[in-house]
């Protein structure tokens, strides 16, 4: 497995992502996966690199451009919030992503799949609602709700959501909604909710965070990357290597 930085560009500035490949001959699946609020961080590196070592390409994006990985909490709010009020910008920002993966000669461009967690699980959503050709799309402690009406037709992929039940930004109230969405819009999905789990369990940087209702919790995440796994397995008709956690 080697990583290497990638870089890309789009709405007028330039973008570096960490690209994690596994040490196999020909096409393999590529796994896009967008990072929490603060940007590009060691928590979806480390995903990136086991998804590598489960023989899918991985390229952990840059959603703030240059790298940028915000600390002070107010900058994040605010570069969170102007990226939620230019919904364009930000797809272009997705889409650049996947093209860049989908541009690495040793991705297959028929087998490609989002994830994210916490902002970055509704960045991947909101990709998967604009109609990018994914065969999946997993979202981790991320908002599933989404500002733009009659989007849930334009998914062309399965759905995986890993949920806290405690979790109070994505209260299970906005699951069911969820649920009831894409059912209707007959979109293939699954929802995977863990009972005593705050927000942000699948990263152990969470547990620094001082706010009410955020905890790492060790048993869901090992849970939810279990699910992923075979949800990968599944959506990219292979067996997936076992034994790795992210």
């Amino acid at each position: 497995m080697s990583t290497t930085r990638l870089d890309y560009s789009a709405d007028g500035r330039s973008f570096c992502g960490q690209l994690a490949c596994p040490d196999v001959q020909g096409k393999v699946p590529g796994v896009l996966i967008f990072p929490e609020a603060p940007g590009l961080g060691p928590h979806v590196m480390r995903r990136a690199a086991a998804l590598a070592q489960m023989n899918c390409v991985a390229l952990a994006a840059d959603l703030h451009g240059d790298g940028v990985l915000l600390r002070d909490p107010k900058t994040v709010r605010a570069g969170i919030d102007e990226l939620k009020r230019e919904p364009e910008r930000l797809q272009r920002r997705l889409q650049a992503s996947l093209q860049a993966l989908a541009q690495v000669p040793q991705v297959d461009p028929e087998r490609m799949a989002a994830i994210g967690y916490c902002f970055g699980g509704w960045c991947a959503l909101e990709l998967a609602r604009d109609g990018a050709p994914l065969r999946g799309v997993g979202i981790f402690h991320g908002s599933v709700s989404s500002p733009r009406a009659d989007t849930a037709a334009q998914i062309r992929g399965k759905l995986l959501v890993c949920s806290g039940a405690s979790d109070p930004l994505v209260p299970v109230e906005q699951i069911t909604a969820f649920t009831q969405e894409m059912t209707a819009a007959g979109v293939d999905w699954q929802v995977h909710l863990y009972g005593g789990t705050c927000h942000g369990f699948t990263s152990p940087e969470a547990g620094g965070n001082s706010l009410p209702g955020f905890a790492y919790s060790a048993l869901a995440d090992r849970r939810s990357w279990a699910a992923l796994s075979t949800f990968l397995g599944e959506i990219f008709e292979m067996e997936m290597a076992h034994g790795l956690r992210g």
